[in-house]
């Protein structure tokens, strides 16, 4: 019986620290639209039963036979991938680039335990964000990190959000800066990218910034969740 019951509760412990089970165990989380609404998610690959029986072999998986009438069109990822401009996998050093279990892990143990501390950040702009983003991200536009008369109130919202103080159009307060982990749609996107480097050159810590490189692209390619498209909910 004492074997059962340390093999049950390795099997939990293994389950709950380890990020390769976090696809499998769900991640819930409580993700608010740019409407204020708010929908309770769980973070998860989602396989639709009739692909899981596809065959692991060239014939299926090369991207040339997508139109295939052998497998179903639940089982099959299309995306454009001929615009943009494709990024390193390193933008700065001491800047870390993360995969989807990183990802994964940050939210389940971070962001979503310690919002004061840190923040998984959608750079994209709203309608993206608003399309669909990573269940529980925070949409800061890229474009909204720099002083715009325009904009002065989306200005001063994006650097709160980071737990940036402005203390003047180009003087901030770091010192209760967010460990932020920023994502736009895929490796060829530079919206992220330009927001960690407009971050860095004015002086935000790089020890408390991440990279997801691959973005909504590698996170759907996966199939994890993303947030159901803002106007299908109205």
């Amino acid at each position: 019986m004492k074997f059962f019951f340390l093999l049950f509760f390795t099997f939990l412990n293994l389950y709950a620290i380890n990020p390769m089970m976090l696809p499998i165990s769900g991640v819930k989380v409580m993700h608010i639209y740019s409407n204020n609404q708010k929908e309770q998610i769980t973070i998860e690959r989602e396989i639709a039963p009739v692909c899981l029986d596809i065959p692991v072999n060239v014939e299926n998986f090369q991207s040339g036979n997508l139109a295939s009438k052998k497998i179903h069109e639940k089982c099959k990822k299309t995306l454009i991938s001929t615009k943009g401009v494709i990024q390193p996998l390193t933008l700065k050093a001491g800047i870390t680039t993360v995969g989807e279990l990183e990802v994964l892990d940050f939210i389940a143990n971070r962001s979503s335990k310690n919002s004061n501390k840190y923040i998984l950040v959608d750079s994209r702009i709203s309608d993206w964000f608003d399309t669909g983003t990573i269940p529980s991200a925070i949409n800061i536009p890229y474009d909204e990190l720099e002083y715009d008369e325009d904009f002065i109130e989306e200005y001063h919202q994006a650097y709160k959000n980071l737990g940036v103080k402005v203390l003047d159009k180009k003087k901030y307060d770091f010192t209760n800066a967010k460990t932020a982990l920023f994502f736009c749609n895929g490796s060829w996107c530079a919206q992220s990218p330009r927001a960690i480097k407009y971050l860095v050159k004015i002086g935000y810590p790089k020890n408390k910034i991440l990279w997801y490189r691959g973005g909504i692209a590698s996170w759907a390619s996966v199939s994890l969740t993303l947030t159901k498209n803002i106007e299908a909910k109205e």
